[in-house]
């Protein structure tokens, strides 16, 4: 593997700003997050999300600290607009790029969107080659991700995407991949990701958005709820990428493997530690809910398709978990219809009733096999006329 980049620095921000509203994180780590957000803030000058942080309180307000960040912004921006004025007067076309492009980073830089969008526009403008124009549109997915404007991430995917119709590298074609893969999983289309993740595993140079092992968790998370079991192993379980890293991850081994191996009592203990690794997660906490669940079910019916039919107790036994808690959980699944079984309260049995796939074939077959023959009926008394 090649040397790791590094993650842009903003989005590491964003990490921080998002576990400091987080109650499950403790006060003073709180503290600590609080002063590297601050440092980071006044280093780069990023007097509008300076303003923003400190009317929602994250931060205290320091008129002095903001009328520093605002005179450097000031000063910056004139030496820029010098060198764009220089560079239109007395040089080439690819400088007056460039001291446009720096302009734009400067915007990203200081946390101005609004700016930065525009100044993006006016650089492509001046760009011409489809790598170059690339690029723009990955400074502006970024941006997309520190602010969570799924709506900016979708329009730059989209362009993006009809770029590479006029050409393109394939590294740029491979990171994108990554970029609309994290869309994905941020938007609940966790199978789409697996996808996207799985084709780019041996190929991840996207260290600018998350780290490889980041990258190697979410790849796992997704293709568990998304993969079939023969799908899961090929793919995921027998990895060489995966199995390189996987262990670093804390509860990630265990989890995948005692899910295949059909361990249920070591999965739900991993399943504990997981959980809390999701919920702080930025991307993956507005859907913490949904995915215990989704997993749950994928565990759940997993376990039934060996059985026609099992005691609850014996259930209960192998999850290492009540038969209150097991009646409970199948309850809401069943209602859900997320499983098919049900339950015979009295006996303290589940009986499983899957539907057969094969019947459900047949069945479709013969309805659409009537309606063809039906519109050939009608065509022929239409041609007979």
């Amino acid at each position: 593997m090649e040397t790791e980049g590094k993650q842009q620095p903003h989005l590491v921000l964003a990490n921080k700003l998002f576990l400091i509203t987080q109650s499950d994180v403790d006060d003073i780590e709180k503290v600590r997050l609080r002063d590297e957000v601050t440092s980071t803030v006044v280093a780069d000058d990023m007097a509008p999300l300076y303003e923003t942080l400190a009317a929602t309180a994250v931060l205290d307000l320091d008129q002095k600290v903001l009328e520093s960040m605002r005179a450097n912004i000031e000063e910056e921006l004139k030496k820029i607009d010098e060198k764009i004025a220089d560079a239109e007067e007395n040089l080439g076309e690819s400088e007056v790029r460039e001291a446009h492009l720096a302009k734009s980073l400067f915007y990203i830089r200081i946390g101005d969107k609004e700016k930065a969008l525009e100044q993006l526009k006016v650089t492509e403008g001046k760009t011409v080659a489809v790598g170059q124009r690339m690029d723009l549109v990955f400074y502006t997915l970024q941006m997309g991700f520190f602010y969570m404007d799924f709506d900016l991430i979708s329009r730059s995917i989209d362009k993006a995407k009809s770029l590479f119709e006029e050409g393109g590298d394939w590294e740029r074609k491979n990171r994108l991949k990554v970029y609309e893969g994290l869309y994905c999983m941020s938007t609940r289309n966790f199978k789409k990701a697996a996808e996207l993740f799985l084709d780019s595993i041996s190929t991840f140079t996207t260290y600018e958005i998350f780290p490889y092992d980041t990258f190697i968790f979410y790849t796992v998370l997704a293709s568990i709820i998304s993969l079939d079991r023969v799908s899961l192993k090929q793919k995921v379980v027998d990895a060489p990428e995966i199995l390189t890293v996987i262990g670093k991850i804390p509860y990630l081994s265990e989890f995948l493997n005692s899910l295949y191996d059909c361990q249920y009592k070591s999965f739900f203990s991993a399943f504990a530690g997981i959980s809390e690794h999701i919920k702080l997660d930025r991307y993956l906490h507005p859907h913490f809910r949904y995915y215990m669940r989704e997993i749950r079910s994928v565990v759940y019916s997993q376990f039934l398709e060996s059985y026609k039919s099992i005691t609850i107790e014996a259930m209960a036994k192998a999850f290492g978990v009540t038969v209150d808690f097991i009646d409970l959980e199948l309850s809401r699944f069943i209602a859900a219809g997320k499983l098919h079984c049900k339950i015979d309260k009295v006996a303290g049995v589940l009986e499983t009733n899957r539907p057969d796939a094969k019947n459900a074939l047949y069945q479709a077959t013969i309805k659409q096999g009537d309606f063809l023959l039906n519109r050939i009926q009608k065509l022929s008394r239409v041609i007979d006329l």
